[in-house]
């Protein structure tokens, strides 16, 4: 039995702005919980975003048990929420509000938009430095969805599960061939002038272009931190080289699957009434439980194996494992089962709140994490990366959160849009618009 439409504490339909609510609550939720492994690639070396070796300090317990909460709770699964919101509104900015109200946009604003974004990727990764950007990926990812905007959610799902599918099969296949070419290296390594095959140099050739990239070294650590802390322009020169090479091989092979998959996901998703809070408690309870309980199953063991493994980097990281999206789109759910449920209950009232507000200024906020960043850790600031261990790091993602939730929430008492919102909107529109309330 359908149970889209019906929603809320007394059963009865949400009114629309009770559902824009909800998506604004979910996002601002997301981008702070993005934040938990984003402050790991601003505040230390970036190998310290896998390895709890990195930033280890005198407090190892405390810093292993915080890799491994982060681990399991929240890496993949932030990022897939937040993927998940941006599919969905490409269907609220090109559909109007619900399925069939037909007050979108045209296509040629949905383009000019995405563009925009564009723009916005390339300075938050070429000036605010931020090698991590995801507005790059997402505005191609936004590009590329616009014909599937008017699919029927099943289809969507559909074509979500063939992507993620696909994306988990080269996750296992590349992880298959990392781990024979380091085996095969090992061997060559051991006895160079050996009469080895031509298949064993090829396996191993693969580990020679790419294996220190995945390599504890603590040498290799600290060129990448002393010239981290240098003048904003030797900065600079390091994160354009590193945002180069994500964008012609890691974000093409790796990540632009991942965020479609993600959001044909939202855009389905948000079709059938559940990012808006549509949905019953009971449906909402249902998708924590299994959500939680799948992703925590599948997680739990990866975190298990990486244990075991000694900390393997090939063990540690989810693109070398073909579980990956299975664990990450299970806690995806369970949260947007959780966050839906505490907007139907009316729980927190100053919180969601004030997560709302974070939601609408999303993009303002998630520049501000990079221009905050920038100033805090590099050499264009205080240079202070790889001052922090892992569990220090984290109470300065505190201190960012609730600056943004206190900031988010008065700054919208005051003007109608956040500040890059507004620019955003500005250029797509070719008009100013409304700023002050």
């Amino acid at each position: 039995m359908s149970e889209v439409g019906h929603a809320s504490i007394a059963s009865a339909p949400v009114n629309a702005s009770a559902r824009i609510e909800s998506l604004d609550i979910l996002r601002g939720f997301a981008l702070l919980g993005v934040l938990l492994l984003n402050i790991l690639a601003f505040g230390m070396a970036s190998m310290g975003y896998f390895h709890p070796h990195v930033g280890l300090g005198e407090n190892s317990e405390l810093n292993y048990a915080i890799w491994g909460i982060v681990n399991l709770f929240f890496e993949g699964s932030m990022r897939g929420l937040f993927s998940m919101l941006f599919g969905a509104g490409i269907v609220l900015f090109t559909t109007g509000f619900g399925s069939h109200s037909g007050t979108g946009k045209s296509g040629w604003l949905h383009y000019k938009r995405t563009f925009f974004l564009l723009l916005f990727g390339l300075f938050d990764a070429y000036v605010l430095l931020w090698t991590g950007d995801i507005l790059i990926l997402y505005a191609i990812a936004g590009a590329m969805l616009y014909p599937l905007r008017k699919c029927k959610p099943k289809t969507l799902i559909l074509l979500s599960v063939v992507v993620l599918l696909c994306s988990s099969m080269l996750f296992a296949t590349v992880g298959t061939l990392m781990n024979e070419g380091r085996d095969a290296a090992a061997i060559i390594d051991a006895n160079p002038e050996g009469n080895h095959s031509d298949k064993l140099h090829e396996q191993a050739e693969l580990w020679y272009e790419s294996g220190a990239d995945f390599t504890y070294n603590e040498t290799q650590i600290q060129d990448e931190l002393d010239l981290r802390r240098g003048s904003y322009s030797q900065v600079a020169k390091y994160s354009a080289k590193t945002v180069n090479e994500h964008l012609t091989f890691f974000t093409p092979v790796f990540m632009m699957w991942d965020a479609i998959g993600m959001m044909l996901l939202g855009m389905a998703t948000y079709r059938l009434g559940f990012l808006s809070a549509e949905r019953s408690k009971a449906c909402y309870l249902r998708l924590a439980g299994i959500g939680f309980s799948i992703g925590l199953l599948i997680n739990g063991f990866e975190l298990y194996q990486a244990i075991q493994s000694n900390y393997d980097v090939l063990v540690i990281s989810g693109y070398f494992q073909g579980t990956y999206h299975l664990g990450r789109v299970s806690m995806a759910f369970g949260w947007l089962g959780l966050v839906m449920l505490v907007c139907q209950g009316g729980l927190w009232s100053s919180l969601r709140v004030r997560l709302a507000a974070v939601g609408r200024t999303a993009l303002s906020n998630y520049l501000l994490h990079s221009l905050l960043c920038l100033i805090l850790f590099t050499g264009a600031g205080f240079g202070l990366i790889g001052t922090f261990e892992r569990w220090e790091l984290y109470g300065i993602v505190m201190f960012i959160w609730l600056l943004q939730l206190f900031v988010s929430a008065w700054w919208l008492k005051r003007y109608a849009f956040g500040p890059a919102e507004w620019l955003w909107r500005t250029m797509t529109y070719g008009s100013k618009q409304k700023w002050r309330l």
